[in-house]
Order: C-alpha cells, then structure tokens, then sequence
C-alpha cells in the first residue's frame, strides 16, 4: 500500500489519508468542497461544491498519477437529495464521455457543514 498527499488537495480534518493506492488502484477519502489554500468550503451553490470536491479529487489523482478519466467508481453523499439535479449537472461536467458507476445516498450531516462529499475509486495509469 502506498499512501498518497498532495498540497493541492485539502489536508486531511481527521485521522485518514487523502488517498491510499493498493493493488493497481486508488482509493480517495471523501471529498467536500473546500477551497485547498484556506481549508474553508467554496461559497455559492451545490453546483460550486460539487466542482471543488472534484478538483480535489483530481488533485489527489494526480499525486497518484492517474486522473478522474480513469476512475471506476464514486459514492457521492447529500445532505438534502433536493440537491440531486444541482449537484449531477456540476458532476458530469468531470466525467465527460466516461461516466464511472456512482451510488448517492443522503445522509444527516457532512462536515464542516457542507452539502456534497464524493469518493472515489480510480485504475492506475
């Protein structure tokens, strides 16, 4: 297993990593839409947060040296599932001609108060 940091992500806000590679994958942690500079979430819409999960996301890919064109799997978390259409319109702007298999559940809380969190599973190049 080999584990994966970048500073162009978030810093982990608990006791995990940003994403661990194992057995020719990567696995990320979740991902909120906070800004990696100030540590705070993005201001705006759904659609805002869901755009900066992803680019941290992609951030942490890259470290790993792969990239959201490789990714198999993500599980995307709402707070209000109201969001749904915000937040998948904003996604399939990263996921263009390849669309990975995805659950969304709704959930009572994410961190830091934010509305979306994503995680994702991705090949190694």
């Amino acid at each position: 297993m080999e584990t994966i940091f970048t500073e162009n992500a978030p810093k982990a806000i608990g006791p995990y990593s940003q994403a661990i590679a194992a057995e020719g994958f990567v696995f990320t942690a979740g991902n909120i839409g906070n800004d990696p500079k100030t540590g705070e979430l993005v201001p705006g819409s759904i659609g805002a947060e869901t755009r900066q999960a992803l680019a941290n996301i992609a951030a942490v890919l890259a470290a790993a040296g792969t990239s959201l064109s490789r990714v198999v799997k993500t599980t995307v978390f709402l707070a209000d599932l109201k969001d749904f259409a915000a937040m998948n319109a904003a996604y399939a702007e990263s996921f263009k001609g390849h669309c990975p298999a995805r659950s969304t559940v709704q959930v009572a809380a994410l961190p830091k108060g934010a509305r979306v969190e994503i995680e994702a599973i991705a090949r190694k190049a």
